[in-house]
């Protein structure tokens, strides 16, 4: 995500932040608590819970190793 407009009530946290603040709830196994006060962070944070439930977390370790290489 490129987009990092301020959103409209000075929260401090940009679009960008809303949405991976969004993906990091849903990994943490959180529930889904979008802002209430501003309707484009909001979307934002639901796009990030909704990408967050479809992709893993870059922390969570792949049941296959991987071969190492020597």
């Amino acid at each position: 995500m490129t987009n990092t407009t301020e959103n409209t009530f000075g929260s401090g946290m940009t679009n960008e932040d809303w949405f991976n603040l969004g993906k990091s709830d849903v990994w943490a196994g959180k529930a889904k608590v979008p802002p209430e006060e501003d309707s484009q962070a909001a979307s934002m944070y639901e796009l990030g819970y909704c990408e967050g439930e479809i992709k893993r977390p870059p922390t969570e370790i792949s049941q296959y190793p991987t071969a190492h290489l020597n």
